[in-house]
């Protein structure tokens, strides 16, 4: 009866181990026939919007002669973008922000204190324009309100696409033809076809300068320095095996 036990437990061993295996051939076998590539696409583009700004300031001990310093110079920037062409509906000035400054002194012991030193009263105006050759023009020669006494700080221009939403979808799909001809290809070398799609995970939208050496980032690129840029997308799918 023992011998007959132990001869029922081997068997059953005997099964149980064919079975484990045959599981294993099986995963091992699936995950074979699945292929994992990732498609590249990328475009050049032009740049249709510019943006630049620029600020101004004036410091006065008395409060109202600040005020109306900053606005008398807010009526000379404005007279002067448009003197160069620039719209009145692309011209937006900011409310004034103030600033109480105060100057620390020493007294001949060594101990400090701090004396008020006037109101400082400062502003921004901003350009946005499609006229792009026309607002660099003027980002350029603005210095010449420097010559009128205007303290006026400009910014460099920043470039944008209006169409980026198109851009970004004819992307996807070419970066989709091009993963799917990735697999094909490889399918073909181990004399296999593809037979379905899996999955399919959107990589990183990147927007770089044109022909610059700015990184890839994980959350993305969006260069916005640069007139001429290029725009690319990645696209990782897993293709089932025939």
């Amino acid at each position: 009866m023992r011998q007959y036990i132990s001869a029922m437990l081997i068997a059953a061993s005997v099964v149980a181990t064919a079975l484990i295996l045959a599981g294993a051939y099986k995963y091992k076998y699936r995950a074979a026939e699945e292929i994992s590539v990732v498609g590249l696409a990328e475009v050049d583009f032009t740049s249709d919007l510019i943006v630049w700004q620029g600020s101004f300031e004036r410091k006065n001990m008395d409060i109202k002669d600040a005020y109306a310093n900053l606005k008398r110079d807010e009526q000379s920037i404005r007279g002067y973008l448009k003197s160069k062409g620039i719209s009145d509906t692309a011209i937006v000035f900011t409310a004034v922000s103030l600033n109480k400054e105060f100057e620390q002194h020493y007294d001949s012991k060594g101990n400090t204190f701090s004396s008020f030193s006037g109101y400082r009263l400062s502003q921004s105006v901003k350009i946005q324009s499609m006229d792009m050759n026309r607002v660099e023009s003027v980002s350029r020669e603005v210095t010449e309100l420097i010559e009128k006494g205007i303290e006026f700080t400009s910014q460099e221009p920043m470039y944008f696409y209006t169409r980026l939403a198109s851009i970004k979808m004819d992307l996807l799909a070419k970066a989709s033809e091009d993963a799917k001809a990735r697999a094909e290809t490889i399918a073909k070398s181990v004399g296999s076809k593809i037979d379905r799609l899996n999955k399919a995970n959107m990589g990183v939208f990147q927007i770089t300068g044109k022909n610059s050496d700015e990184d890839y980032s994980y959350g993305g690129v969006f260069n916005t320095r640069d007139k001429f840029k290029t725009a690319s997308i990645t696209i990782r799918m897993d293709y089932r095996l025939k």
